[in-house]
């Protein structure tokens, strides 16, 4: 049975997480990332709209109308959780204590730039927090899909889209590749298992570096 790409993008990305880590999800395919982590694994998750310990999607039928995340789904938390207001929850943001961030992505430039807020024509309520988790996270992890619905790339040379925050992603997880970003450009580490690397370089503008001990996931 196949699986679906976002599905696939977040049980990739789950295997960045380590034990005892303070990680962001951001909205989209982020949210899907905690069905695929050990239920015994400590870490702590951070949600920008106040909660410290959330923990994965409420089931259908038992969600809490008061517990949602910053996307406004509802979610559970962990034994030991905690809340706060906004300004303590940036401070911790501002402050650097993310391990990991993951956000969703428009566009992504070879230099590492982020554009993942807006579409020039399209409402859009505001850049949000993830200004801030852009720049603030002591590493930035990508997931999302390779190409847009049309089949344009996503990762490029320069992004055509405005900015959330220049030169923050570390890494780009999609449902073709996982692409470091180093300071001399993006490297490929790894690809699909059934995809193959043509596919891959067709679909990305930007110019990619082959990996030495390329991996297939």
């Amino acid at each position: 049975m196949s699986v679906d790409a976002k599905t696939k993008i977040a049980r990739r990305a789950a295997r960045e997480i380590q034990a005892g880590q303070v990680i962001n999800l951001g909205i989209g395919i982020p949210t899907l990332i905690p069905s695929f982590l050990p239920p015994d694994l400590p870490l702590t998750m951070h949600s920008e709209n106040g909660i410290v310990g959330a923990g994965t999607i409420s089931a259908p039928g038992k969600a809490d109308r008061n517990l949602i995340d910053a996307g406004g789904t509802y979610i559970t938390v962990v034994p030991g959780a905690s809340f706060c207001d906004s300004a303590l929850s940036f401070s911790l943001v501002r402050g650097g204590r993310l391990d990991v961030s993951f956000l969703g992505a428009l566009e992504v430039s070879q230099q590492g730039d982020l554009a993942n807020w807006i579409i020039p024509g399209k409402f859009a309520p505001g850049i949000g927090g993830a200004m801030e988790l852009a720049q603030k996270a002591r590493r930035l992890i990508i997931t999302t899909t390779h190409a847009t619905r049309k089949g344009e790339p996503k990762i490029l040379r320069s992004c055509t889209l405005p900015l959330t925050a220049r030169a923050c992603v570390d890494l780009i997880i999609t449902e073709l590749a996982v692409i470091s970003v180093q300071p001399d450009g993006l490297v490929l580490e790894e690809i699909a298992a059934e995809t193959e690397l043509e596919i891959v370089l067709q679909l990305t503008e930007a110019p990619l570096v082959v990996g030495a001990a390329l991996k297939r996931f």
